[in-house]
């Protein structure tokens, strides 16, 4: 089968792509390789997939449909919109972006399934949705109609987008809501990443608040990836967590992270910032019941694998900024 993947060379479009290329398909990836964060990084991930032969990479932005129009002359089975700006405290700081990418780029690739009759799209969205006033574990159901960031609003507007491409055009759709993805290669400004850096280096460890009051459900980013194609089923419409359901306190992420590195965290604590959800915690049984998907990866295997990808690679991540 042959699949159209945006954002292929972000954390978990990398390794989606890899695993459709695995199983034997051929995989039409797009990015446009932005400066969110160190494109380095992306590039190294790029590198991974690029010797297959049945891998095509474009440098395209999918905010910009003239150039994604010329890709949609090949027919495919589906589009798998893993592009996104993500991050909640860089939202408060240019919403303009995340609007374009999030929003207006999803639109783009809803019509361009529109016009080339692709009947399947799966579209990254975010537990950031949920807000700070949803009872925990959350839940595909619960209100959604309070985002506490830019980031997040504009995640509800591109699953807004996709209900109604839905209910018009008769897509198929599949919305995943993920939940603290983490893991070898991971984005440097995410928790995991930054903490496995800064211990190994005996830089400051930024915590908000005494990291006892917050909590993540950490992901790891081959779970996600098989959700993700576990989700190009037929599914008609639906809005699918993934998500560990096991919740790590902050504090706790350092202390195992302390005890592979060999090293003590430096802390160095901050106030919360009003746009962070306190914590987050995901009900899967959604996925459970329609993907047959459950997390494989214990958080001390996950952040093991890190570890090790970051000991591995240091001499280039090492100049990897966290900001």
């Amino acid at each position: 089968m042959k699949y159209f993947v945006t954002g292929c060379a972000g954390f978990i479009g990398w390794k989606v792509t890899e695993f459709l290329l695995a199983d034997g398909h051929s995989v039409v990836g797009i990015d446009n390789l932005n400066d969110a964060y160190d494109v380095t990084i992306k590039k190294w991930r790029l590198t991974q997939l690029q010797d297959s032969p049945n891998f095509e990479f474009h440098l395209v932005d999918i905010c910009d449909l003239t150039s994604l129009e010329p890709l949609f002359n090949s027919k495919y089975d589906a589009v798998i919109n893993l592009a996104a700006r993500a991050g909640v405290r860089q939202s408060v700081e240019n919403p303009w972006v995340y609007i374009d990418t999030n929003v207006t780029g999803t639109l783009n690739l809803l019509e361009m399934c529109r016009k080339s009759d692709i009947q399947k799209f799966v579209l990254a969205s975010t537990s950031s949705l949920y807000g700070a006033n949803n009872p925990l574990p959350f839940s595909e159901d619960a209100d959604t109609n309070r985002p506490l960031s830019p980031y997040a609003a504009s995640k509800k507007g591109a699953e807004a987008l996709c209900h109604s491409y839905h209910h018009l055009y008769d897509i198929d759709v599949t919305v995943f809501r993920f939940f603290t993805v983490y893991g070898p290669a991971g984005r440097p400004d995410m928790s995991a990443f930054r903490f496995v850096k800064w211990i190994s280096e005996d830089k400051p460890v930024t915590v908000y608040g005494d990291g006892k009051q917050s909590s993540r459900d950490y992901t790891y980013v081959e779970d996600i990836a098989r959700g993700v194609i576990a989700g190009l089923k037929p599914i008609g419409y639906a809005v699918i967590n993934l998500g560990s359901d096991s919740p790590i306190v902050l504090i706790d992420t350092i202390r195992l992270i302390e005890e592979l590195v060999g090293k003590k965290a430096k802390l160095s604590h901050q106030p919360f910032h009003p746009a962070d959800v306190r914590a987050t915690w995901a009900n899967i049984q959604k996925a459970e019941e329609l993907l047959g998907w459950k997390p494989q990866v214990t958080f001390r295997e996950g952040i093991t694998k890190l570890v090790e990808w970051y000991q591995e690679n240091c001499d280039w991540v090492k100049d990897v900024p966290t900001g």
